[in-house]
């Protein structure tokens, strides 16, 4: 056995409409639940919601139920209100307390109510094209919220208890957790290989699809601020990954200083140098420095990694390192209290990188508070902040760059 009882990711307000969700399905719950034997010509069976609920389930075709038209447009949203018992109704609002407070608190109260809502109804839809039996339950709207958890926060750690031979909890990532576990294991393998069961899988899997989709397409079309952990930025970082992949089969160094070429960006050369063209002595020192500092780096030398680029931007200003190298010495730079050339690093920094980078917005954040309060320079250090301020998403971060950009214009 295994389920999850919570996660690590904080939460900056309180979701309050997932706790009405809840709310409400319980109270929902305690109103139309009725278990009790019914006796039909066709024998017995057991029925557990009170008669006057009974219209409010999804009946995906008329003859379960003759007396009204099937299915009805209500049915897609209050099916999803319903519950079959007490194990039902629990499991899923654990779920849904689990995940969904922290979806709330990025969607926002109206945004988790639409994803909520339109997870119930693609849900009913993906169970009425399959299947022909009558379905209750919150499971394809919590799914759908799941499904978004995994996208808005796919890293994340999940808190799972589980019981097999010994008890115990484990932190397993949500991407993880939730991909293999819950939409793999739970609800692909028992459809293919058609365990027979009263789950209803159809509905799950639509909801897990509508959660991963419209997040995702939210995030691709920027009408939710990107996080630099949620799984577009994860894609994101992936597709550069492969690129610089692509350029270094091509025969591309970018630890390397390479003489034979002049490069117009991160990974783009245009020029080439004639081999027998004799290299000037000013070149030949870039190059063993960009040398000195890839042997620094890689022996986590920073200090010497640190020095040999002072050196080099002392011959030519315009060196820049490869992304992470550039980034890393800049930082110690920063560290040491060296204000001017941290500044000068991170300058650099963004004229190469700031399309690549994921985190762009934090390094914008670091230079706007360099010149703000070490170099007592307001126009760039209100330029920067501002550029960080319309990315930063993390409100603490947005809260001291917002503090800082209204200290600057108070201060005239």
């Amino acid at each position: 056995m295994i389920f999850p009882i919570g996660t690590d990711n904080r939460l900056s307000r309180p979701p309050l409409m997932n706790y009405i969700l809840i709310g409400l399905n319980f109270l929902v719950f305690i109103y139309t639940y009725h278990p009790r034997m019914v006796h039909t010509h066709g024998g017995v069976y057991q029925e557990v919601l009170r008669e006057q609920a009974q219209p409010f389930k999804l009946y995906p075709h008329q003859q379960h139920f003759p007396t009204v038209q099937r299915p009805e447009v209500y049915q897609f949203v209050t099916y999803a209100f319903l519950h079959a018992s007490w194990m039902h109704i629990i499991g899923n609002m654990l779920f849904l307390y689990i995940f969904g407070n922290n979806v709330n608190d990025r969607l926002g109260h109206l945004g988790y109510l639409l994803l909520y809502l339109g997870g119930a109804v693609f849900s009913g839809l993906g169970h009425a094209m399959f299947y022909n039996s009558p379905v209750l339950g919150a499971s394809g709207a919590v799914a759908a919220v799941t499904g978004a958890y995994m996208v808005l926060f796919p890293m994340t750690s999940v808190h799972v208890f589980y019981w097999f031979f010994f008890v115990g909890v484990t932190h397993i990532p949500a991407l993880y957790f939730i991909l293999f576990k819950l939409i793999l294991w739970d609800n692909m393998l028992p459809v293919v290989v058609k365990i027979p069961d009263s789950i209803a899988y159809g509905a799950h899997l639509a909801g897990y699809g509508f959660g991963i989709v419209i997040p995702l397409a939210m995030l691709a079309l920027k009408w939710l601020p990107h996080s630099h952990f949620d799984m577009w930025a994860m894609i994101a970082r992936w597709r550069r990954r492969r690129e610089y992949r692509q350029v270094v089969q091509g025969g591309f160094q970018p630890f390397e200083y390479n003489p034979q070429t002049r490069s117009q960006g991160p990974g783009v050369v245009d020029v080439k140098i004639s081999d027998d063209q004799p290299l000037s002595p000013q070149a030949k020192q870039i190059m063993q420095l960009r040398s000195d500092i890839a042997a620094a780096y890689r022996s986590s030398d920073m200090e010497g990694a640190t020095d040999k680029y002072l050196e080099l931007i002392q011959i030519d200003p315009q060196q820049v390192l490869s992304q992470q190298q550039q980034l890393d010495v800049v930082n110690k730079l920063m560290e040491k209290g060296r204000h001017e050339e941290a500044a000068l690093g991170y300058e650099a920094f963004l004229s190469h990188y700031s399309k690549s980078y994921p985190l762009v917005e934090q390094v914008e954040l670091m230079l706007g508070l360099i010149y703000s309060r070490y170099l007592h320079r307001k126009e760039p250090a209100k330029k920067y902040l501002q550029a960080a301020l319309e990315k930063l998403s993390e409100p603490n971060q947005k809260q001291m760059c917002a503090d800082e950009l209204n200290r600057l214009q108070a201060e005239g």
